[in-house]
């Protein structure tokens, strides 16, 4: 037992007369006052899930808690990074038949808890998501740590809450809060939640025993149920807010892609104040939603960000961190890496590009909800450094300068006579070769990729590029570090385009030549939108930039073996004329009044979607057949988290097998018959048979 959250099992359990034991995932002591303290502690684990086996334990202390009833009851996990992630989503196929089954065994226990005839006090720290979150909500308090936070994440898993989450929150606040809560997925940070109801105190760990002391006797203060609030015109307010939801739901996650967040509005709507009835909809609907493709390929891309994550295992070794380069993506890489507790020094000739920098740091603190004391560290572990005098410390030097050799040649011929023994050399190049690089660089062996993606602070995905000399060591650490500073790293050989940017680029050079042939650019995007993408491919252009879109594009149109759509003309214009997209105010979009939000389907050709989507795919079976990337999975999940592929499909390679690999491959012969052989197959689609 170590950390903060564990001293009151430790040595003050003991002071105050009590005796800590442990039984499976669940520690438990009853203190001098006769408080039962129950501390959840998964084996095996770093973190808390709420599986079949957590929820039989707990049964069975309520059970006892029953014949020997305490003068109150608290649970809290002894996890130092926070209360629960959740259910134990690994369990979902084995009750893929009768899920049903679970759920109401789940349900269960969380009643039994509510009826205990006793206080029960929830005391969180740290994230409390979806099973979490509704094991405190069947609590009768909820006393939060400074940093403590609430979600409910199953919609990002083609769900809604299924452990009496529903009901339960829209009884504690209001409901049209918790609805927001349960449809969005978005967080309530300790702040937001106090001031919604889901907290009745915020304190720091040494005043945890006098909070739960004030509960038992009653003086915490407790708000009203969000039900009551509203009694008088519920169903009226109810009925025009259902029609709200409905309309902006459909826009964002129409019901024919995302079911789960439009069953959620129904539970409400039919059962939102009849409280069992509410819970008997919630087990069948959870039930039937676990069975679609959808929720599937969501769980499917939840175990793709674990394997990532299983890339970044073991030390880093890395302390500090130089960056070169206080431009957008130099300014968010060294910021990332400071909030997660590098130091960082961050160089460039211009003070003004360094003031941007800091600025622009200081602004993702507050993005990432640190509390004023978090944002004073990670501050405090960035520095401006002008002249590069933290170049000779630095264990990682990460190069982010303009996408020029001679530029980059001259930065490694600098650093050559600065760096220590042993530091790595990572460049941020997205389109340069990483081998060509490697050539200039002081120590091959201790040179890479490590491409990161705009903006650094919302997208996880970065590229571990393995050039020919790269090390196994030198490639191991960079994983680690992205892992240290919660990225996703995925490995990539060197090639042209690397990987996300070798399938991206001929979708957004074919929504080009469409233009060329007439075809608007709200129909292109349209399409893009309904197939499932988070945005069209020239809303896509236009938010990379018009300028560096040109630039890869050429870069690869010059290396690949096989044609991809040529360059548009008014690609280059555009790029010509400074209208750039989004940073100009002005690219193939008007950006003067936001983000464009494009709907047509007017003389839209019948082969439209398929010409924009099959280009990718090809262009991944091509990835595999060069071994770029060893495994389709490791497609699927840089796809999805660097640019969003439609997540509900499953990835780009698991749509194509669920599609058919024949009759991808013979629509594809298809279009190259009818636009020309940049559409011809790939030999690499004989990978996926």
């Amino acid at each position: 037992m170590t950390g903060p959250v564990m001293e009151f099992l430790g040595e003050e359990l003991r002071e105050m007369g009590g005796a800590g034991t442990r039984e499976g995932n669940w520690r438990s002591g009853r203190d001098a006052n006769g408080v039962l303290w129950l501390v959840m502690d998964c084996e095996g684990s770093g973190t808390n899930v709420i599986s079949r086996k957590v929820l039989e334990e707990l049964n069975a202390h309520l059970a006892a808690a029953e014949r020997d009833l305490p003068k109150a009851l608290v649970i809290r996990s002894a996890k130092d990074g926070g209360f629960a992630a959740g259910a134990d989503i690994s369990e979902f196929k084995d009750v893929a038949d009768d899920p049903e089954t679970l759920l109401r065994e789940g349900h269960a226990v969380f009643d039994r808890l509510a009826a205990l005839k006793c206080p029960t006090i929830c005391v969180v720290h740290g994230a409390c998501l979806g099973g979490g979150f509704e094991l405190a909500l069947a609590c009768d308090y909820r006393i939060g740590l400074c940093g403590a936070s609430f979600s409910f994440p199953e919609v990002m898993l083609g769900l809604h809450p299924g452990l009496g989450g529903t009901f339960r929150s829209l009884n504690l606040i209001d409901p049209i809060e918790a609805m927001t809560l349960m449809l969005t997925g978005k967080t309530a940070h300790t702040k937001k939640a106090k001031s919604l109801g889901l907290l009745d105190a915020v304190i720091e760990e040494r005043h945890v025993a006098s909070a739960v002391a004030a509960a038992v006797a009653g003086k915490l203060k407790r708000p009203e149920p969000g039900l009551k609030a509203r009694a008088m015109n519920y169903a009226t307010a109810r009925g025009y807010a259902v029609r709200q939801m409905r309309a902006q739901t459909e826009k964002k996650a129409p019901k024919e892609h995302y079911p789960a967040p439009h069953a959620m509005i129904d539970l409400w709507e039919k059962h939102g104040q009849d409280r069992k009835a509410m819970q008997k909809a919630e087990i069948k609907s959870f039930g039937s939603l676990l069975q679609t493709q959808t929720s599937q390929n969501l769980q499917r891309a939840f175990f793709l960000r674990q394997r990532l994550r299983g890339n970044a295992k073991g030390e880093d070794e890395i302390a500090h961190v130089h960056v070169i380069g206080a431009g957008a993506m130099g300014a968010e890489i060294a910021a990332m890496s400071a909030i997660r507790g590098k130091r960082v020094t961050l160089g460039d000739t211009s003070p003004e590009a360094l003031a941007r920098a800091m600025k622009l740091a200081y602004e993702i603190c507050g993005s990432k909800h640190l509390g004023s004391l978090e944002r004073r560290d990670a501050l405090d572990r960035l520095m401006p450094d002008s002249k590069g005098y933290g170049i000779g410390a630095a264990d990682l030097v990460i190069e982010a300068g303009p996408e020029r050799m001679e530029i980059k040649q001259s930065i490694y011929a600098d650093l050559a006579k600065r760096l220590k023994k042993g530091a790595i050399l990572a460049s941020n190049t997205s389109s340069l070769s990483v081998d060509a690089l490697a050539g200039h660089a002081p120590v091959a062996a201790n040179f890479a990729g490590l491409h990161f993606f705009n903006p650094v602070s919302k997208i996880d995905l970065v590229e571990v590029i393995q050039g020919a000399k790269t090390s196994k060591k030198t490639a191991a650490r960079l994983a680690a570090f992205c892992g240290a500073i919660k990225k996703l790293p995925v490995h990539v050989a060197d090639y042209p385009g690397f990987l996300v940017n070798r399938a991206l680029v001929p979708y957004m050079m074919e929504a080009m030549a469409l233009m060329d042939e007439g075809v608007s650019k709200e129909v292109i995007d349209t399409a893009a939108l309904r197939f499932g993408m988070p945005m069209g491919p020239v809303t896509l252009a236009d938010q990379v930039g018009l300028d560096i879109g040109l630039h890869v594009a050429v870069s690869l149109s010059e290396n690949l073996e096989k044609p991809m759509a040529p360059i548009s003309d008014r690609l280059r214009a555009k790029v010509a004329a400074s209208e750039t997209g989004k940073k100009a105010g002005k690219g193939f979009y008007d950006w003067s009044q936001g983000t464009p939000h494009p709907d047509s389907d007017e003389g839209a050709p019948d082969d439209l979607t398929d010409r924009l989507i099959l280009p990718m795919l090809n262009a991944c079976a091509e990835l595999l057949r060069k071994d770029v990337v060893k495994d389709p999975d490791d497609i699927d999940a840089a796809m999805i988290f660097a640019t969003g592929w439609a997540p509900f499909r499953g990835g780009p390679m698991h749509y194509a097998r669920r599609r058919g690999v024949p009759e991808i491959v013979e629509q594809l012969k298809r279009l190259e018959k009818a636009h020309g052989e940049r559409f011809a197959p790939d030999e690499g689609w004989d990978r996926l048979k």
